[in-house]
């Protein structure tokens, strides 16, 4: 009841078409209660011997009975369409506003889920509000009206019989407690395998060149198929206990029937039973029951869309440890100045990756991060960004704490290229002003040109409407990060991060790169991350990170004359470039 009550805010913008379909249900439970009542009472006239005036009458509810057959399809049409157009629009609302939920979750969130798992949650799960609005929550309130209607015309045409006809109800409802409480666990367990399913075929079709260069297309066939049977092996289950469910309720329901034809016909038999009475209470027995013994579908449907919602409203629900607090202030007029004050970070408590970390960069200067891989240099950049919170510590911009400042004006200061390049699936310039997209054509090559690839996209048969595919897979290493850079460049932020912009290109393409940045140097503040020490020889400040602290900082002379870590480094890859 509470997972039904949180649903039930979401569905209150469409209550206008929810009461249409209410109205409608309502008015076509009359019209099937009315029925049996018009066929009983023309049952009657011919029972007594059929008159002139009786003839008249028979026409006349003859005339009735073709209205509330014609009502009765206006009706169902407005009790099915309304309900089923509320309840999708629900869904395109949960779809989106699951997503957006997503789209600012802190990183940390994504670090133990799947993608194809949440994708399941957006698409599939949310799929199973329909099921609830359209059709079960309708159907329940068309079988409740239907219930208590007939169970009144019942009585008022022989009590006795309506009371040994509600006998099996007290059992029907007791197996239908039972029921949902051991189905539901296995419907919980079928989305859950589906979501397992939909995240191991993303990772496949995103690692297909692996799988393929490997040659372990049969081992990740099989493991699919493990993912694919778990789901099914999850909802056969289910199903093993509807089937059990089903056939018991209609047997329950065909033991009050029995019981009411054998009590009818021994009433009938003494003669307190006519039959234009019979005929009614017949007709009426069979919309009693139709509710009754649809109650297993419903249930089977209800835990399964309860189960299907759970998994929605855990995204819905989830606290996003990254916003803005109470009173944030937007980052104005920024001039790019940064300052870290002992600052301490861990993915994992008692697993620190920075500690007390300090160092200040003026604005229009270029700071560089070089260290092994894992020692922190990235995570230095999210937090930057405030995509994590140091657990100690400030990070300034400007003087301003930036756990103070709204997260969209800090980002929007912000620029950020990574070493892993992601494009859309779209054309280079749809990619390019993805950072600006009310820019001109113009706009788009200045940025291109100051990244060192306006002439590379030219020469490209269709220009800057060349079609990237997907993660840029048509496109060179090297093209893709000089894009990121124009992208970068284009949203003509203050502050620019550079996460290993050359580590995996060849050296004209790093000298191409080394220009764009050159282009920029001076003009913006940059953090940059580099691999190759080459890159950031000029850069303002260096500083080495390793085991999570600054261990020197200095010009790049500067650590040179001081003949450590920096000086080995810069040794080691002087004697690998030598040697190639």
């Amino acid at each position: 009841m509470k997972l039904l009550w949180k649903l039930s805010k979401e569905a209150i913008r469409y209550r206008g078409l929810y009461f249409l379909s209410i109205l409608a249900t309502l008015s076509l439970t009359f019209v099937n209660l009315a029925a049996p009542k018009v066929l009983s009472a023309m049952t009657g006239i011919v029972q007594r011997g059929v008159t002139e005036e009786g003839l008249a009458t028979i026409w006349k509810l003859t005339i009735i009975l073709i209205c509330l057959y014609l009502s009765r399809i206006l009706f169902r049409f407005l009790s099915n369409y309304m309900a089923h157009k509320a309840a999708w629009y629900l869904v395109g609302d949960l779809r989106t506003k699951t997503y957006d939920k997503l789209e600012r979750m802190h990183l940390g969130f994504f670090h133990d889920k799947q993608t194809g798992d949440l994708m399941s949650r957006v698409v599939n799960d949310t799929r199973d509000f329909e099921l609830l609005y359209a059709h079960i929550i309708p159907e329940t309130i068309t079988n409740v009206v239907t219930f208590l209607g007939v169970l009144i015309m019942l009585l008022t045409i022989n009590p006795k019989l309506a009371l040994i006809t509600c006998a099996p109800i007290p059992l029907i409802l007791i197996s239908g407690i039972i029921f949902s409480k051991k189905v539901r666990p296995f419907f919980g367990i079928s989305q859950k395998k589906m979501g397992e399913l939909n995240g191991k075929l993303q990772d496949n079709l995103s690692g297909i060149h692996e799988i393929q260069s490997f040659g372990r297309e049969e081992y990740e066939t099989e493991r699919v198929d493990e993912k694919n049977f778990g789901h099914v092996k999850a909802m056969l289950q289910a199903l093993k206990v509807s089937a059990v469910f089903h056939p018991s309720v209609e047997f329950i329901s065909s033991i009050g029937t029995i019981l009411v034809v054998a009590v009818g016909g021994f009433l009938a038999y003494k003669g307190s039973l006519n039959a234009e009475d019979i005929v009614a209470f017949l007709l009426y027995l069979s919309l009693f029951y139709t509710p009754v013994t649809g109650l297993a579908t419903l249930l089977e449907n209800m835990q399964q869309s309860l189960a299907g919602a759970e998994r929605v409203m855990a995204i819905l629900e989830a606290p996003s440890e990254i916003q803005d607090k109470p009173g944030a202030e937007e980052l104005k007029d920024v001039e790019g100045e940064i300052r870290f004050e002992d600052v301490s970070f861990s993915y994992i408590d008692g697993i620190p990756v920075l500690e007390d970390v300090s160092f200040e960069c003026p604005p229009g200067q270029m700071l560089a991060l070089v260290g092994p891989t894992g020692v922190g240099k990235t995570t230095i950049t999210q937090l930057i960004s405030r995509f994590y919170e140091p657990q100690k510590g400030r990070i300034l911009i400007d003087g301003h704490d930036i756990s103070d400042i709204t997260i969209e004006s800090l980002r929007h200061n912000i620029s950020t290229v990574l070493q892993d390049t992601f494009l859309f699936n779209g054309t280079i310039s749809e990619n390019i002003s993805y950072a600006k997209p009310d820019a001109t054509l113009e706009e788009i090559r200045n940025a291109a040109r100051a990244a060192d690839i306006d002439d590379e996209i030219m020469a490209m048969p269709d220009g800057y409407d060349t079609v990237t595919g997907e993660r840029g897979v048509k496109l060179s290493g090297g093209q893709k990060q000089r894009i990121a850079i124009a992208r970068a460049i284009l949203r003509n932020a203050p502050i620019i991060v550079l996460d290993e912009a050359t580590a995996s290109v060849d050296v004209e393409t790093e000298q191409k790169i080394r220009n764009a940045i050159n282009s920029i140097t001076g003009k913006k503040t940059i953090i940059a991350i580099a691999h190759r020490l080459s890159t950031i020889r000029n850069a303002d400040q260096i500083l080495v990170v390793e085991e999570g602290r600054i261990v020197e900082k200095g010009t790049h002379n500067e650590l040179m004359d001081l003949n450590g870590v920096y000086a080995r480094m810069n040794r080691i890859q002087n004697r690998e470039e030598v040697d190639q």
